[in-house]
């Protein structure tokens, strides 16, 4: 089964009601998981079918890097993430030098084929926005962006049509907005009810699991992609377990590591497409993508997880 014979399927199954079976349908990469688990998982963009690995790399703080050798020493752990099937990248003008730290080190690696490249506009007014998206793309090196997304809903509305002339012209592949604050959950549900979009981002993990009561479900039935930001929780979840073992049927999973097991909870979710982990160690990095490897648990699973952790 293609991706598109699989979204199209999926559209139906929504539309004559039966939303809850289609989330139970495994996306086509994610049944050969099952039977390979050296299978790199990838899901489907709902309003094109093109499939991407469901764990990418975010840059907030950990590539603010204002110093070139500061700069060269995140070169190792690029070379992890596209060695180990990476392919989408998520910045900001927001993360202080992070655009200029991507930029010049996929110089270094001459701009890996497998790149899906996603970035931000944060800034008041149209015009604004229109300089600072082709400041980021001077920084990243690039002519084009596969994404670009209203961070924080900042003056949306102006920049979001820009993004759509601008993917008119084939400046950008998909348009998005973002946020990491429940605070504006509620208006983000407008949005998404209101306008068409390819990409939305906001937090989700597996203690912060708000966006389940309303941003993800609407992103199913919309066929909206999700990206999702903060999986550890900015650390918190990996203090939370420090020192605890993992579950004996973690194994089971492919699971090797307490990093493993948030990343594939959260990426998981039948309406998440990606999760957005950020490091600056190479060590992590490795750790990271192999949660994009193997099999992902299902609902039953997914609350066994739920509850083991509720019991540290």
């Amino acid at each position: 089964m293609t991706d598109k014979t699989f979204s199209e399927r999926r559209r139906k199954l929504i539309k004559s009601g039966l939303g809850m079976l289609a989330s139970m349908i495994a996306l086509p990469q994610l049944a050969i998981s099952q039977t390979n688990k050296n299978t790199l998982i990838k899901k489907a963009i709902p309003s094109t079918g093109e499939s991407i690995p469901v764990v990418g790399l975010g840059t907030s703080r950990t590539f603010d890097a204002s110093q070139q050798v500061e700069q060269i020493k995140l070169l190792p752990v690029l070379e992890a993430f596209f060695a180990n099937g990476g392919s989408l990248i998520d910045s900001s003008p927001m993360y202080g030098a992070a655009q200029e730290t991507v930029g010049r080190l996929l110089q270094k690696l001459d701009k890996p084929e497998t790149l899906f490249s996603a970035t931000k506009v944060w800034i008041e007014g149209k015009q604004a926005g229109i300089d600072q998206m082709q400041q980021s793309m001077d920084l990243w090196g690039i002519d084009s962006f596969d994404l670009m997304q209203i961070h924080n809903l900042k003056d949306w509305q102006s920049h979001l049509e820009t993004l759509r002339e601008w993917k008119e012209q084939g400046k950008i592949r998909y348009i998005g907005i973002t946020t990491s604050h429940n605070r504006f959950h509620e208006e983000l549900v407008d949005i998404m009810n209101r306008e068409s979009l390819d990409f939305v981002q906001f937090t989700y993990n597996i203690d912060n699991r708000t966006s389940e009561k309303s941003l993800l479900p609407i992103a199913f039935d919309k066929g909206i992609a999700v990206l999702v930001n903060r999986p550890f929780q900015r650390g918190d979840l990996f203090r939370r377990v420090k020192g605890k073992e993992l579950p004996d049927w973690a194994g089971e999973l492919g699971i090797n590591s307490w990093g493993q097991y948030f990343l594939k909870f959260a990426v998981s979710h039948p309406a998440v497409t990606c999760a957005i982990p950020a490091t600056s160690k190479v060590k992590h990095m490795v750790d990271n993508m192999q949660a994009g490897y193997g099999e992902l648990p299902d609902t039953a699973t997914r609350q066994r997880m739920i509850k083991y952790l509720q019991k540290i």
